[in-house]
């Protein structure tokens, strides 16, 4: 029987997009009951998003798997009264509206707080719930851009681009789970029965501050030492030789050489000892000085082999590289494979049949393979009439005539 902490853990969820979704999708992962609160009618924006096909996009079903969907209209009082005899039943909401907005509602902490003084109330905005620019909207491309990321992305003769996925929203989500989790931990651990304080129960997540906080040391750098860190392209300022090369099959390999040690071993197997006896090229900082000449040496030597080629006199040599890798290449690799690491359901692509499609398992793996997911994302409210009925007690005329509110 799989191994899932969180069992027993119920979370309302009234997030929208990814950074909400993502906290809620970690936790439901490993044992939560999610339960996702949608607009009805049009549900999360996420369902139309890269939309391909059918009424719901591969990128809403990744996100929101594990979790059920109900529809509930948070502008109405009727709505909101529900919200709040969810909240009674559950351990943690999650929200990543602009802040100040669950507050307009009438569902701020203290009045979701009053419903349940043991609530983990998590949010995630753009810059946080205080500071001057709270009220200000922020998605993950500013906040990337804010948080000191995308001035690094790119080439240095071109203005900066951005990752091909919403990597702020993602940061912002496991870091959510992470708070949501310390929360529930501090709470189990109180030595009696007494509440937490409300504002230890708050847990505030901006985007720009995840950001900041994966950067390493930019800021420490710039002010200890005036550094202003520049765009390099596939290089990672002050690490070398390290970048992605290309083979003779027209493809390119990533190749890791910046140990040390391991930079001894590289230089032997590229045929260049010279390079590996070179005093100036002995420690890290030397190499990037010349990282234009080894990159140029080390791009020699690939444009010799296939990938294949490469990857395998590399790989006898211990030296860390591998294939990039496309969505195919993916799903054909026996590594992910062998850790179940991408898990098959039938879904609604818009075609006459449904079509098995293959989705990236539950990280980390706890045991030798990826826990099992349980479901992709619901298809909108449906779940509606299994939550009202058996959580909150409602007949199925009450939940008919809340719906047709």
């Amino acid at each position: 029987m799989s191994i899932r902490p969180l069992d027993g853990v119920r979370v309302l969820e009234l997030g929208n997009y990814i950074a909400a979704p993502t906290a809620g999708r970690i936790l439901g992962d490993f044992g939560a009951e999610v339960i996702k609160v949608e607009r009805p009618k049009a549900g999360d924006e996420l369902r139309n998003w890269r939309l391909y096909g059918g009424d719901t996009s591969m990128l809403y079903r990744t996100v929101n798997r594990n979790k059920k969907s109900i529809t509930l209209d948070l502008r109405s009082e009727a709505g909101r009264a529900v919200v709040l005899d969810l909240v009674r039943r559950c351990d943690v909401l999650l929200e990543n509206f602009r802040p100040g907005m669950l507050e307009k509602w009438g569902l701020g902490p203290e009045v979701l707080n009053a419903a349940n003084p043991d609530l983990v109330i998590t949010r995630i905005s753009g810059y946080g719930q205080t500071g001057p620019h709270a009220s200000r909207p922020g998605f993950a491309a500013v906040a990337e851009a804010v948080g000191g990321l995308r001035e690094l992305m790119g080439e240095p003769d071109r203005p900066p681009v951005r990752t091909g996925v919403s990597i702020g929203d993602s940061i912002a989500g496991v870091y959510a789970a992470f708070g949501t989790v310390m929360a529930l931990f501090q709470r189990e651990r109180r030595p009696d029965e007494t509440s937490i304080p409300l504002r230890e129960r708050v847990i505030d997540v901006a985007l720009n501050e995840t950001i900041l906080s994966v950067m390493e040391s930019l800021v420490p750098d710039y002010l200890a030492y005036g550094i202003k860190r520049e765009r390099t392209g596939g290089l990672v300022e002050g690490i070398a030789p390290s970048n992605a090369y290309p083979c003779s099959d027209g493809v390119s390999i990533i190749i890791g050489g910046n140990g040390d040690a391991i930079f001894q071993r590289y230089m032997q197997v590229i045929d260049r000892p010279d390079l590996a006896a070179d005093p100036e090229l002995h420690d890290n900082a030397g190499r990037w000085r010349n990282h234009d000449r080894l990159d140029a040496a080390i791009t020699e030597w690939t444009s010799r082999h296939t990938r294949a080629e490469a990857l395998k006199i590399l790989e006898a040599a211990g030296i860390p590289c591998g294939p990039i890798y496309t969505a195919a290449d993916i799903v054909a690799d026996e590594q992910y494979k062998a850790r179940n690491m991408i898990q098959q359901f039938s879904v609604d692509v818009g075609a006459a049949e449904p079509k098995t499609v293959g989705f990236p398992g539950i990280v980390p793996v706890i045991g030798e393979q990826s826990l099992p997911i349980r479901n992709v994302g619901p298809d909108l409210g449906e779940h509606t009439h299994e939550v009202l009925s058996g959580l909150l007690g409602m007949s199925d005329s009450e939940i008919d005539a809340l719906e047709a509110k």
